[in-house]
């Protein structure tokens, strides 16, 4: 089964924005490598615009010239890329990963370049055309690049499918398809073409859809056809965006599960935003990043590093190398909030899940204004009796039925319950 666990990685976004190069990827595989792989952090994702040679921040360029092949097909920036010369692709960076013991992957958009449509190119293993395919009503409205491809079009199927065979031939693991969770029904066939050219290519490939936030209603097709969605627009560091989290959590839990995960974006950690040449930390506190760490893994969420690792000082480090938490995101099974409860600036969050290695997880969240203390038995949580608890951030321990966090604002606790 493809991605029987919930996916960890790094994504290029947050960080580099459109304008990431191959030294840049080269160098946070070997920070994950030599730092984060023992704890289960195995993808490195390279993020948008990969194919534009003047890529050069979070910004995108309308109607760009890209790099692309006589097959309608987009390829690296060599300027950017080195290694994608002479027609490489991608092929020689993903050994380079590989190498270190990691997984490759990369962005892509829905559809077929306007590039390739104005320049009518073939499409490889068929006689149609790039005209033939596209559709020229279906457009992104944050991106010029791509038109839609009608999935009723002879040649259609053939243009995604050559895709794919490109990719696997370089030796991508992940794919993140963007302009496309949100986009449904309008964009359903269109998705399943790709789904179906992701599972036919001969390599198990993770299939990641973006942007939220997805439809609640689509939960079933999701499932069916990709390995995580987005439940959310781009996630940043802001609380407000933290705050709101819950509520997507809330709806999205009960969809968690081997080989299909509910994606609440990446983790905004660490350095972000470097591409302006300026230091650029996360605005997250230090709670509100614990906070953030714990919902995400207690609820599955994969996890996708945004900052730049090279970058991290020690509390980053060990924020994404806590053994207990991330033994959380493996384990926990049936996680869902129990209660909230608001009382002017004082708000809290009980979730609770039970752990497929024993025992059970509870977490306390303090998502109000101000500090204060709440007092949890474990009868709330439908936990009878009376257990051994470790606080799993601090690794302190206590016996008993009855827990009282004093918690600063936006902070949690969260406990295995053994």
């Amino acid at each position: 089964m493809i991605a029987k666990t919930s996916p960890m990685g790094w994504n290029s976004w947050d960080c580099w924005g459109a304008a990431v190069n191959e030294d840049i990827v080269r160098g946070n595989a070997e920070y994950m490598a030599s730092h984060l792989r023992e704890f289960g952090w195995e993808y490195i994702v390279v993020d948008i615009q990969w194919y534009e040679p003047g890529a050069a921040s979070h910004a995108y360029h309308p109607f760009a010239d890209l790099e692309m092949d006589e097959y309608s097909r987009l390829l690296p920036a060599v300027n950017r890329f080195p290694s994608a010369a002479d027609g490489k692709g991608f092929a020689p960076l993903a050994e380079y990963v590989h190498g270190l013991g990691l997984k490759f992957g990369i962005h892509i958009m829905r559809g077929i370049p306007r590039q390739a449509v104005s320049g009518n190119t073939a499409i490889l293993g068929s006689d149609k055309r790039a005209r033939d395919i596209a559709d020229p009503s279906s457009i992104c409205l944050w991106n010029s690049d791509m038109y839609g491809v009608d999935p009723s079009k002879p040649g259609a199927k053939e243009y995604y499918d050559s895709l794919l065979s490109l990719y696997a031939s370089w030796g991508v693991d992940f794919i993140k398809c963007d302009d496309i969770a949100r986009e449904m029904p309008r964009c359903e066939k269109e998705l399943m073409l790709i789904s179906d050219a992701v599972k036919s290519c001969g390599r198990d490939i993770v299939l990641s859809l973006s942007p939220g936030p997805a439809l609640p209603d689509k939960a079933e097709l999701y499932k069916q056809t990709a390995n995580m969605w987005r439940i959310t627009d781009d996630f940043w560091d802001d609380w407000k965006l933290l705050y709101d989290m819950f509520s997507r959590a809330e709806t999205w839990c009960i969809h968690a599960g081997p080989g299909h995960w509910p994606d609440a974006d990446m983790l905004p950690v660490g350095p972000v935003r470097q591409v302006y040449g300026r230091e650029n930390r996360t605005r997250f506190t230090e709670d509100e990043q614990r906070t953030m760490m714990t919902l995400w893994s207690i609820m599955r969420s994969p996890l996708m590093i945004g900052g730049d690792m090279p970058g991290f000082d020690g509390f980053t480090l060990d924020l994404l190398t806590n053994r207990e938490i991330i033994a959380m995101h493996k384990n926990a099974r049936h996680a869902h909030p129990v209660w909230r409860r608001k009382d002017g600036d004082d708000e809290w969050i009980l979730w609770t899940a039970v752990s497929a290695d024993k025992g059970s997880y509870l977490a306390i969240f303090n998502v109000g204004e101000r500090g204060g203390e709440m007092t949890v038995s474990l009868a709330d949580a439908e936990i009878e009796g009376s257990y051994a608890l470790t606080e799993l951030w601090t690794g302190a321990t206590t016996d008993g039925d009855i827990i009282t966090a004093a918690l600063p604002k936006h902070s949690c606790a969260v406990y295995k319950v053994i």
